[in-house]
């Protein structure tokens, strides 16, 4: 371990290990498989990257995140450190030389994504490397259990065969037991060592404010115009409107999403990480891998989908150990929208078999035919053709590719996207004189906030639902509009391709998965009850609650959350009966937003609110269109 501490402080600048490093380093370099779970900031990659070091030959990293690859590769070259990355986009002439870089050049670390390592060239170059270490990073993603699970992550075991002496590590931030016992079964580990730090994040206030004027409450949260934050929406049209609300507020925000370009997404971080734009209002596509010590808040504007997405996003705030908070603003609406969107598009076995059969009958195979077929798939062709939910299916051809019944290539997410390149005023003139195109153009308006502003990909078949227009027609419009320089649009006739890995035998090939469909439904299901619990639990300590869900016993009150430190703590019952009356009679006036309560009114803001609640569980008061209280 001597050497090893020379080696952090020589290329990191570090006197010593942080708690449990050096431990996992010695497993690691005498060879022995192992899983470590440590936190986020808890230095996981230096637990691979000094055992690597200290031996003869190549560490292969195997990881689902292109931009802390391309990170942790430009650190280490920085560092004067041999490594290299095998992502996307390089042609089969430069992937060769590459491998054969790592074979012949004295490379000490190959990153790779887990769909990279599935080609034959790769794994083939791979047997003829001198590896001496296997790192698999985010290893949750291997587990039907875990929060982020990915097909891909399947087939990681294939390095124990190429390999089979090489000591794997699998790395992640958090994970249930259930996870563990699948990170060890799926990798194919050989009694490994598990390193388990505490979760715990003493700087972090975790809380959650029920709210029904969300965009208030966060402006509240924000008072420090230069404290950097994230904020997590849930959709893209999300992003755009509440950076902009924001904006026109004084702050400088960036909306960040899963439909920009890689050359968008990069100048996004890049503005962020360095301190021109303070705040980013971000899609779960944003964080996997972001390191910003000073982030002071966290803030979710819609409900998690689960325990484990929640707790790390959370987790990139107060990096720096200074006090952070990770807050989560809701109401009562939010529950049934959670509901709908992950719970209402699940398939059931019976969905399942349906989604199959009418993809055979959609590509006319015969019965016991098709196998190793492939078939371009207008995939929004597909669902209208048959009248199926788009969500629903989706989920259903997910699952089909996972079961390794169909392999699916995912362009159709992107297969057309819109831009207007002109004005508002500009498009209302264009419309007079055209008004065929009116139907189309408000149905694309009504539904995509920010289409000025940035390319965003289309829901064909929700637009023609909404236009009252065939597919064929509306792309006719689009294409014309795009003649006329009105918008930018790119379309692509086939926007995905499938190919059937077994002969087709219509329920036979489904029913042997029957209980896989239903645990996975199950497994949806008891994530998106944890969340809720958790968000409505006001007795137990937010962050005992969290830590709990991850299997730790000994925890200790935090006395910074919303629990153990209420924002409405000292105020009294008196005081409550008294705003209560006072509340009643402003109502008694007209309608009222909870702005003009509080600045009407000479009591805590925290009372005031506190009290709205209550009025509003009791159905006393209600809520108008407007956003304001009025009573029942």
């Amino acid at each position: 371990m001597q050497e090893a501490k020379h080696i952090l402080q020589k290329y990191w600048g570090h006197e010593s290990f942080k708690s449990l490093q050096e431990e996992i380093i010695n497993g690691a370099y005498n060879n022995k498989d192992l899983i470590a779970l440590l936190p986020t900031g808890g230095g996981k990659s230096l637990c691979f990257q000094i055992p690597a070091l200290l031996k003869d030959g190549i560490c292969i990293i195997v990881s689902p995140l292109v931009a802390l690859i391309e990170d942790q590769v430009k650190s280490l070259q920085n560092k004067g450190i041999k490594a290299l990355a095998i992502t996307g986009g390089i042609s089969y002439q430069e992937l060769d030389a590459l491998l054969d870089n790592c074979i012949y050049g004295n490379y000490k670390f190959l990153y790779l994504s887990p769909e990279r390592l599935q080609q034959d060239l790769v794994q083939q170059r791979i047997k003829q490397m001198n590896v001496n270490l296997i790192a698999v990073d985010e290893a949750h993603c291997i587990s039907q259990w875990g929060h982020d699970f990915r097909p891909a992550y399947l087939n990681i075991s294939v390095l124990r065969e190429l390999h089979p002496e090489v000591a794997i590590i699998a790395l992640t931030a958090s994970a249930t037991k259930e996870v563990v016992r699948d990170i060890q079964d799926k990798l194919l580990l050989r009694e490994p060592l598990i390193f388990r730090k505490s979760l715990e994040r003493k700087n972090i206030a975790f809380r959650v404010l029920f709210t029904e004027d969300k965009l208030y409450r966060l402006q509240q949260l924000l008072q420090d115009k230069n404290e950097s934050a994230i904020i997590y929406v849930r959709s893209r049209n999300a992003t755009q409107e509440i950076s902009r609300e924001l904006q026109q507020r004084g702050y400088t925000t960036a909306a960040f999403h899963g439909g920009l370009s890689s050359k968008e997404k990069s100048a996004k971080l890049n503005s962020w990480l360095r301190e021109d734009v303070k705040i980013m209002v971000a899609t779960n596509a944003f964080g996997m891998g972001i390191d910003k010590p000073n982030v002071r808040h966290v803030i979710h504007l819609n409900l998690p989908e689960s325990i484990e997405s929640y707790f790390q996003e959370a987790g990139r705030a107060g990096r720096d150990n200074e006090l952070a908070t990770a807050t989560i603003i809701t109401n009562k609406s939010d529950i049934p929208i959670l509901k709908n969107q992950f719970l209402k598009s699940l398939p059931d076995l019976k969905f399942v078999i349906l989604v199959y059969k009418k993809l055979v009958a959609y590509f006319q195979i015969a019965y016991g035919e098709g196998v190793d077929t492939s078939h371009d798939f207008n995939f929004a062709e597909f669902c209208s053709h048959y009248q199926l939910n788009t969500s629903k299916t989706y989920n259903t051809i997910q699952l089909l590719d996972r079961i390794s019944i169909v392999k699916l290539s995912q362009q159709f997410q992107k297969a057309a996207s819109l831009q207007f390149i002109i004005s508002n005023k500009q498009l209302f003139y264009y419309l007079e004189e055209n008004p065929k195109f009116d139907p189309v153009v408000k149905a694309i308006l009504r539904t995509y906030g920010g289409i000025f502003e940035n390319k965003m990909p289309l829901n064909l078949s929700s637009i023609c639902k909404k236009s009252g227009t065939i597919e064929s027609e509306v792309i006719s419009i689009l294409n014309q509009l795009h003649r006329d320089k009105i918008v930018e649009f790119e379309h692509q006739q086939h926007d995905a391709s499938i190919i059937f890995l077994v002969p087709r035998e219509d329920e036979s090939s489904i029913y042997p998965f029957g209980k896989y469909i239903k645990n996975q439904a199950k497994n949806k299901t008891d994530k998106i009850e944890a969340i809720l619990a958790y968000v409505e639990n006001d007795k137990i300590c937010r962050s005992r609650q969290l830590l709990t869900y991850f299997g730790e016993t000994d925890t200790k009150n935090c006395g910074i959350c919303s629990v153990c430190k209420p924002v409405d703590s000292n105020i009294r019952k008196e005081t409550i009966k008294r705003i209560y009356l006072e509340i009643m009679d402003f109502l008694k006036t007209g309608d009222r937003s909870s702005r003009e309560l509080v600045a009407a009114l000479p009591y805590p803001e925290a009372g005031i609110l506190k009290v709205l609640q209550l009025l509003m569980d009791k159905e006393i008061i209600g809520l108008t269109p407007t956003n304001t209280y009025k009573l029942k």
